[in-house]
């Protein structure tokens, strides 16, 4: 048997030279690790020498540390004898957000998904909220996702028999109750202990479709085993620059029967968050060099090899949309990540425009073979719809389900969804259509999209919940 591990040891290891940690009684050293933690190295060094169970835990699976590092790499065990005993107290801040979530509104008070996230900001700690809501810079694009929405307007048709409306639809050949699917968000934990398992749950439930985030805080397998046995899953990845890595996770997913590949291609670095950065959840030099060397990549593989659907999520022009045609890709998601990544980058609503016409020139089209998602800024069916006419497949929601969950775990995502059920209903019946096939361009007015100034009509519901930036602060004066 291994000798056990004094604390006195550890401690002994707590540079970047030599970085050992303690997770779950257990002893790594992850000094070569360090510049690839997608938090950036100054996290974990916060914790070098000690042990970072408390900070680990909400943010990673349970088997993150295990299957990252190689096995030499797993030092031992502590010895419990020299760990000193604390005593967990609540603290001030425990018990405020506990008083908060006796009194948040009953589900019944929920009435659309600007509701949860004003609840979730409440009841979230001050990181939590800030990782959540955070985007990059000064927070133009974030905001411009949702304002775009806006500036589409409806072309109703009238006198039509709405008596049956019907808005099920297929992504990416699966079926599904909604033309939208619960896009990958990280760190579910950090809203509920359940994380991602609610989405999971409740998505089995309603007949919608998870997109599994790499970095969920529940493992992979924790969630496909809480799917149903016919549920269909997505994965949402990002390519690590250890290429076996990647493949061997994506030919695990596929064993396991994940249904499309979504492969992240607008983040070889972390956009600066900066709610993050003053928040301290992650260091300022977050970013894993997860996509270093891609450009002698060759074609045959990693996931170029996969079976499932490959679809890359983060086009944003005509021109890489075409590339992703002509490779052979099954298709796109046009996003910004969520205003997260380089600021003042389009809407994923503007671009769909010019990326549709450009895939109708290039030919043929419509195409069963090659779909183009959207996501970003929605929080209401309406916007779905205007996607859909204006040439989209299906529409991804990250944030509003997420937020969903946050004080009312699986039920408040189960609330979600009727919710977007009960607006898909009322705007399909008022815009005239009986099915999504019956959606046409000619159904929207998208003249003013591409108009970034003008008089809009206030977005009350969302200003309410978005929080701005501030500048540095100083410290309190002691007079």
């Amino acid at each position: 048997m291994a000798p056990l591990i004094s604390t006195s040891t550890v401690a002994q290891h707590a540079s970047r030279g030599s970085c050992w940690i303690i997770v779950h009684s257990k002893v790594y050293d992850v000094t070569e690790f360090l510049d690839e933690h997608p938090g950036g190295s100054k996290i974990i060094l916060k914790y070098a020498g000690k042990d970072a169970t408390e900070a680990y835990e909400p943010i990673h699976p349970p088997d993150a540390i295990t299957t990252n590092l190689p096995i030499e790499k797993h030092i031992g065990t502590i010895d419990l004898a020299t760990v000193a005993k604390v005593v967990a107290t609540a603290t001030e801040g425990d018990k405020r957000r506990q008083a908060l979530l006796d009194s948040r509104p009953s589900l019944d008070e929920i009435l659309n998904l600007h509701d949860f996230e004003a609840v979730a900001k409440r009841v979230l700690s001050e990181k939590a909220w800030a990782y959540y809501s955070s985007a990059s810079d000064d927070e133009i694009s974030i905001r411009e996702n949702r304002a775009a929405y806006q500036r589409v307007w409806f072309r109703p048709r009238v006198l039509r028999d709405v008596s049956c409306v019907d808005w099920s639809t297929t992504i990416l050949g699966q079926k599904s109750s909604l033309p939208v699917y619960i896009s990958a968000t990280a760190l579910g934990k950090l809203g509920h202990p359940d994380g991602e398992l609610n989405l999971t749950r409740a998505a089995g439930k309603h007949g919608v479709i998870q997109m599994i985030p790499t970095l969920a805080s529940c493992s992979f397998d924790e969630i496909v085993d809480a799917a149903l046995p016919e549920q269909p899953l997505f994965l949402q990845l990002y390519v690590n620059r250890d290429r076996q890595i990647t493949k061997k996770y994506v030919q695990h997913a596929e064993k396991r029967g994940v249904k499309g590949l979504f492969i992240t291609v607008d983040a070889p670095q972390l956009g600066r968050r900066e709610k993050d950065m003053r928040m301290k959840v992650v260091g300022d030099d977050a970013g894993a060099k997860v996509q270093e060397g891609q450009l002698d990549i060759k074609k045959n593989e990693g996931v170029a090899r996969a079976i499932m659907p490959i679809i890359l999520k983060g086009i944003a022009t005509p021109e890489d949309a075409i590339l992703a045609y002509e490779a052979g890709c099954q298709g796109i998601v046009l996003s910004n990540h969520g205003g997260r990544q380089l600021d003042t980058a389009r809407s994923g609503l503007e671009n769909l425009i010019e990326i549709v016409a450009a895939l109708k020139k290039r030919g043929p089209w419509p195409n069963s073979n090659f779909s183009v998602f959207i996501d970003g800024g929605v929080r209401r069916a309406s916007d779905v719809l205007k996607a859909l006419a204006l040439g989209a497949s299906a529409v991804g929601i990250g944030r509003g389900f997420l937020y969903s969950l946050c004080a009312y775990g699986q039920e408040g995502v189960e609330k979600a969804i009727q919710i977007l059920r009960d607006e898909f209903e009322m705007n399909m019946r008022l815009l005239g259509v009986r099915n999504l096939g019956e959606l046409v361009p000619e159904m929207v007015d998208a003249s003013a999209l591409r108009s970034h100034v003008g008089l809009v009509p206030s977005d009350n519901l969302y200003n309410e919940t978005y929080q701005p930036l501030h500048v540095a602060q100083f410290r309190v004066l002691k007079l």
